[in-house]
């Protein structure tokens, strides 16, 4: 590993992120235009007030900021500790991978059949990354100096 490769796939989240508030802006926009809501509704960004079609856009800009969460934290800490190595990215880039999925299908069909699994591997495969951190930090901290 050459030292960067558990960033990137934070970075692919964090494009993702910009992705889902384009869409939403456009979204929003369209909705505006074809009269089907008025642009002073969004000022108190009350979910009651928002159309179907933007709010389950908005909904999934807000799950990026939920269990993601624990995703940059243990990231950030398979870096310091330098346990950022090939199982750690490889964990990474898959729970990526679910939340572009995931995020797909909030904003389209938002079908719980598949949404749900989809959140579910995510978080397995984050429990996977922080269990792999705890395992690294306990035989590094065993191994003498």
């Amino acid at each position: 590993m050459t030292g960067y490769e558990m960033l990137w796939p934070m970075a692919a989240h964090a494009g993702l992120v910009y992705i889902l508030y384009a869409l939403l802006g456009w979204r929003r926009r369209t909705l505006v235009k074809t009269g089907e809501i008025r642009q002073s509704q969004f000022r108190a960004n009350h979910a009651a007030d928002e159309p179907a079609a933007s709010l389950v856009v908005r909904n999934s800009i807000a799950n990026q900021f939920e269990l993601p969460v624990l995703f940059y934290a243990c990231s950030i800490a398979l870096f310091i500790t330098q346990a950022d190595n090939l199982p750690a990215v490889i964990l990474a880039w898959i729970f990526v991978a679910t939340r572009y999925a995931h995020a797909f299908v909030h904003v389209t069909s938002n079908n719980l059949r598949y949404r749900s699994p989809l959140f579910a591997l995510g978080y397995i495969v984050l429990a996977g990354m922080w269990a792999w951190l705890v395992i690294w930090m306990a035989v590094t901290q065993a191994m003498p100096a």
